[in-house]
């Protein structure tokens, strides 16, 4: 099978658009993939961390992964920061990136035009590197991502090529793998922006370990558009869209078929049901989570780490023979 590789950082809280999006369609390709899913930390420190916070998200992502179907006995699950090949790596890609490259990426330059006089860390700048790293240590042939997280897995493609022309064929140049479409959730107080864990406002998204009471009330209240007909339409009707978009995803219905079952139905009633499928979405999920300890995690994870520093030895021991340094 074709290797996959994919990882999310342990900050903030993971949401049902996070599962949505890509969680829950990693549980399926690990069935047509080996797959490598990561907890990918040393991204997260590009920024403050308060060490006990993040010592706890770290579990907390490997919990949510087996909560959500990953099965250590098909995909390899494990801490980014137990591999120490993968910082090694970034070093070595660092030399052959070019900083005005660097300094073109999105994350970057929104993270200058927000930040104060001292400007970014290098960590920040250095991101697309590790990020290289992370993917071609496991002679990975697909990552999934969405249209906003492409210009990072182009610049990998353009390392590993370049590495490769310069040093000899070393890396598999890893193909793009599109989420599917409708896939993105947006938030629901505004239908224009991406739900998102960074946000400062706790209604705009349903953090997939909030209180499912607490969850019915977030979508009783999300916003809706005017009219009344409950249509799929993202550019007039993007907050019903967005709806139907999550009803469709964890109740397992076509949006079709919702459009169908509401025709003759009201917002309320709607989002009446939908609160309900959300709140035992979310109760089902959580009890999957509680499933497993601490301990047992922190097992999957030293294991996890195991297989993949077996690949990734053998990526790195090619790597410095053909640049000359070993």
């Amino acid at each position: 099978m074709k290797t996959l590789f994919s990882g999310i950082k342990p900050s903030g809280e993971l949401h049902i658009g996070n599962y949505i999006g890509a969680i829950s369609q990693w549980v399926e390709l690990q069935k047509q993939y080996n797959c490598f899913f990561c907890v990918v930390d040393y991204h997260a420190i590009t920024v403050k961390q308060d060490p006990k916070i993040l010592r706890k998200r770290i579990l907390d992502i490997a919990h949510i992964y087996l909560a959500s179907g990953m099965n250590p006995k098909k995909a390899i699950i494990f801490q980014q920061s137990d591999v120490p090949e993968h910082t090694e790596l970034g070093w070595i890609l660092n030399t052959i990136t070019k900083v005005s490259e660097l300094e073109k990426m999105t994350q970057y330059k929104d993270a200058i035009s927000d930040s104060k006089k001292e400007g970014p860390g290098a960590g920040l700048l250095n991101y697309p590197t590790l990020m290289a790293a992370d993917v071609l240590l496991y002679n990975t042939n697909v990552v999934p991502v969405g249209n906003d997280q492409s210009q990072h897995l182009e610049i990998t493609r353009l390392l590993a090529r370049r590495f490769n022309n310069e040093f000899g064929e070393t890396f598999v140049v890893p193909e793009t793998l599109l989420k599917k479409e409708g896939a993105r959730i947006m938030g629901l107080d505004d239908p224009t922006k991406k739900m998102s864990k960074s946000s400062k406002s706790p209604n705009s998204y349903i953090a997939l370990m909030d209180d499912p009471i607490l969850a019915h009330k977030k979508i009783k209240r999300a916003v809706t558009d005017s009219g009344k007909e409950i249509k799929y339409d993202m550019e007039k009707k993007p907050a019903i869209s967005n709806l139907l978009a999550i009803y469709s995803a964890l109740g397992k219905k076509s949006v079709r078929e919702l459009e169908i079952m509401y025709e003759e139905k009201n917002y309320g009633e709607f989002k009446e049901d939908l609160a309900n499928i959300v709140a035992n979405f979310l109760e089902d999920f959580q009890a999957k989570y509680k499933k497993y300890s601490d301990k047992d995690v922190r097992k999957i994870l030293d294991n996890g780490a195991k297989q993949a520093r077996k690949v990734a030895e053998k990526t790195l021991k090619l790597v410095k023979h053909n640049l000359g340094i070993n």
